[in-house]
């Protein structure tokens, strides 16, 4: 999740006419090179991803035609829900994807820098930053398994470590060219692919042609009203495993990893680094991403709260309206994305900074985001789960999201403190060691 790069060295030693002599990897990104979108973004998205995490800790809920979101609740719970389906569910990981992307990126251009000009050093560094985004996106793939077995079974770090294998080998090194082709060709793949199911229902008059509301509800996948844990580790596990090994390649066979290319493109232009320089795409990024997303997940959150009468298997995960939300919710990510380097640029540029610690605890956040990611299972699964205390149970859509945004606090005042005291997440730091460490 964040771009945590290597040992500091100094510039390559070479003799006259002599081959370079390679030096250490260089080290993690300094303080001077830190830029606020990147952080501010990533710290954000945490709160947006444990909010949208909510719905599966309520286990004893009815459960709508998704299998997600509640259907049960007062009005206050049911404005919940129409929110998290209008602004965030289907609508955060795309934000996550291409900060993946960018930071993968970052780490992999400040790696290559540690090379000299000449041809030879240059090709031998960028070998060696491919190699240790490799041995980044192993671990990645470890950590997420774990995280689900242990924990949660929606692990995404483990599905973003796979996607990160086989996307930085095959892209990190080519040009913008072969960039922008491959980001065209994932386009047309998706939109093809989101196209099949609008013309069935089209053709056929019939919102319910496609989806099935009576498969099983996507909610059980976590596991959470089991009250043994080793038998909702097991259910963990194969969903972990599925989503690691199954949905991942699937979503590089439908072109879902346009997101992770473009979030390369953007670290290539320095685009949150230097959003002064990009004021224009950012402005129209965020109004159009923005205003697409969120009129893509109103009819599917319309009918959940039985504002208009639609089929259930059209709000199926499989049905019309998902493909919509689903289709939607990238250009919302990016929008979002946009929306916080327009602040960031906004923010750094202004005389006087109230609030300014609030600004410096959320980037906090972001910079540690792997922790606080982890953080976030630490806290909700014991307290929650019925193999745990249960609480789940007894929680409602509001009364979880406001847990969820207090267990978000939690990680605010972690990493703040953490960031005063000028140490890396606990996780952050292990990871660090490990990658480096298969280096020397």
């Amino acid at each position: 999740m964040t771009a945590e790069t290597t040992k500091d060295s100094g510039p390559v030693a070479a003799g006259v006419g002599s081959a370079p002599v390679p030096v250490p990897a260089r080290g993690a990104v300094r303080a001077s090179e830190r830029a606020l979108a990147p952080d501010l973004a990533r710290g954000l998205m945490l709160l947006f991803i444990v909010l949208s995490n909510t719905a599966f800790h309520l286990w004893a809920a009815r459960h709508g035609p998704s299998g997600w979101q509640p259907v049960d609740g007062g009005w206050l719970d049911r404005a919940v829900q129409f929110s998290m389906i209008t602004t965030l569910d289907l609508r955060v990981y795309p934000l996550f994807a291409f900060l993946f992307g960018y930071g993968m990126t970052q780490l992999f251009l400040r790696q290559k820098s540690s090379g000299t000009a000449e041809r030879d050093a240059e090709r031998d560094a960028e070998r060696d930053a491919v190699k240790l985004l490799r041995r980044r996106s192993v671990l990645l793939i470890v950590l997420g398994l774990l995280h689900s077995t242990l924990l949660m079974a929606g692990d995404i770090v483990g599905f973003y470590g796979l996607l990160s294998l086989a996307l930085g080998r095959l892209f990190l090194r080519r040009g913008d060219r072969a960039l922008m082709w491959w980001i065209w060709i994932g386009t047309t793949v998706m939109a093809v692919s989101a196209a099949q199911p609008i013309v069935t229902v089209l053709l056929q008059g019939d919102l319910g042609a496609v989806g099935d509301a009576g498969v099983e509800p996507g909610a059980d996948a976590y596991a959470a009203g089991e009250a043994n844990w080793l038998t909702a580790a097991g259910t963990r596990v194969t969903t972990g495993l599925f989503v690691t090994f199954a949905a991942a390649p699937a979503s590089l066979i439908g072109g879902a990893y346009v997101i992770f290319l473009l979030g390369f493109w953007a670290a290539r232009r320095r685009i949150l680094e230097e959003p002064g320089q990009h004021l224009k795409l950012l402005r129209r990024t965020a109004v159009i991403g923005i205003s697409v997303g969120w009129l893509g997940g109103l009819p599917a959150a319309l009918a959940h709260i039985g504002a208009i009468t639609v089929p259930d298997d059209a709000q199926s995960d499989s049905g019309i309206l998902y493909t919509i939300r689903e289709v939607t919710g990238n250009a919302a990510g990016f929008g979002y994305v946009a929306a916080v380097a327009l602040f960031a640029h906004w923010w750094t540029r202004r005389p006087a900074r109230r609030g300014a610690r609030a600004v410096e605890a959320v980037s906090a956040v972001g910079k540690r985001s792997l922790s606080c990611y982890l953080t976030h299972s630490l806290v909700f699964a014991p307290l929650l789960a019925a193999w745990g205390l249960g609480l789940g149970e007894h929680l409602t859509s509001a009364t979880m999201a406001l847990v969820a945004v207090g267990v978000w606090l939690i990680t605010v005042a972690g990493a703040y403190a953490l960031e005063r005291a000028g140490r890396r997440g606990p996780v952050e730091a292990l990871l660090r060691r490990l990658m480096y460490r298969a280096s020397s």
